[in-house]
């Protein structure tokens, strides 16, 4: 029987890239999206080229009844959940005495709160499985704790998404399940690419932030939990 990833934010970028990995390695798969259908519904059909199942689904991920009726919607369509990757989280660059409270909270709630509604949603399916595998996209230097005055809300989230993924894989160690974080430097899509400040002269490739997530996803890494993986090619060090 196949096990079943969903993959936040998967209609395109790097959250599709994890999704048709995955699907590659052989997970029925949930493409989840907001407002790109069109998008999603093409990640949908080249997932399914890998002789997957693969869905579809609609849902504003920063509303807790809305992250909630997502994780209940795959499982029942899918008949079960054992892979959660938390790829959604929106990006700001504004200076922080400019920043309104909406913009504030906006940050929090997609980089942060989105994933917590939806890995408590999803830990009874990951529990019953027997093998549960939360993978949390967080961002190259975000333990670091430095001044960050032009992004300093989706940092503070970023931040403090690394401190509920180990928190999270201490209390669920016992049970299987294991929650890691993959925190991506400067990619190929990235809104600003400061090529300049990277040690290895390139941007990441979406491909390869997908082996990482593919790296804590695979059973054979059951014993590595609570671990951060930057893919940055030597930025934010």
């Amino acid at each position: 029987m196949s096990k079943v990833a969903l993959v936040t934010g998967s209609a395109k970028g790097i959250g599709r890239a994890i999704l048709l990995a995955l699907a590659e390695k052989g997970f029925d798969v949930a493409v989840h999206y907001r407002s790109s259908e069109s998008e999603a519904e093409q990640t949908r059909q080249e997932a399914l080229k890998r002789g997957v199942q693969a869905i579809k689904v609609a849902a504003d991920v920063t509303q807790v009844q809305e992250a909630e009726r997502l994780i209940h919607s795959v499982s029942e369509q899918l008949g079960g959940l054992q892979v959660l990757v938390n790829n959604v989280g929106n990006y700001l660059k504004k200076p922080i005495e400019t920043l309104s409270p909406e913009e504030w909270h906006a940050m929090l709630d997609s980089n942060l709160n989105a994933p917590f509604y939806l890995t408590q949603a999803a830990l009874p399916y990951l529990c019953k499985s027997g093998y549960g595998r939360v993978v949390n996209i967080s961002f190259a230097g975000a333990q670091n704790l430095l001044a960050r005055p032009d992004i300093t809300p989706y940092v503070i989230a970023k931040t403090g998404l690394i401190i509920y993924s180990k928190s999270l894989a201490q209390r669920l160690a016992a049970l299987g399940v294991t929650v890691n974080v993959v925190s991506p430097g400067v990619a190929e899509n990235s809104v600003s690419k400061p090529l300049k400040d990277i040690p290895m002269g390139r941007l990441a490739e979406l491909e390869e932030l997908a082996r990482a997530v593919l790296f804590f996803v695979d059973e054979a890494n059951g014993y590595l939990t609570g671990q951060v993986m930057e893919v940055a090619g030597g930025w934010n060090l």
